[in-house]
């Protein structure tokens, strides 16, 4: 039933992202240049996006457990490491420069133009290179440890 509920679940998030115009480059791009021709019609889908979920959030977690699953899956961690801020840069970056956030470029998807499939090819790859750099540090930091405790 999980899966089946994320049908239209996906639906009315796309279908906000397209009436608000965060699937539109060129709006979001404008909202961001704010010595040119800034528009601030976005901190308004924001806003109104982060007081639904400061409600939203108040209200459902006040139930013993979701609907559809037998808990809540929220994050454990709550420290701020550099990976949380080198991945956030990364996502401002990215945004600031192409116009597109993945919220955002999956539903443009749907308009059939180039632009939100290079994104969301380029997103793809980049994070398959972020898992294969985890990989790589993680493997190394195993390998040290294993040096350190046989000196």
């Amino acid at each position: 039933m999980a899966r089946l509920m994320a049908l239209p679940i996906g639906l009315v998030f796309g279908a906000g992202i397209a009436v608000s115009g965060m699937a539109n480059p060129a709006k979001v791009l404008n909202f961001f240049d704010v010595a040119g021709d800034w528009d601030p019609s976005l901190a308004l889908v924001m806003g109104g996006a982060l007081a639904v979920t400061f409600l939203g959030y108040r209200l459902v977690l006040r139930r013993p457990a979701p609907v559809f699953d037998l808990r809540f899956h929220l994050p454990q961690r709550r420290e701020i490491d550099m990976a949380l801020v080198g991945g956030s840069a990364l996502f401002g970056i990215g945004w600031g420069l192409s116009g597109f956030c993945p919220g955002g470029a999956i539903p443009a998807i749907g308009l059939i133009r180039p632009e939100p499939l290079v994104f969301t090819a380029t997103m793809i790859a980049g994070i398959g290179m972020a898992k294969a750099v985890q990989g790589w540090v993680a493997a190394r930091s195993v390998l040290s440890a294993g040096d350190r405790q046989g000196a």
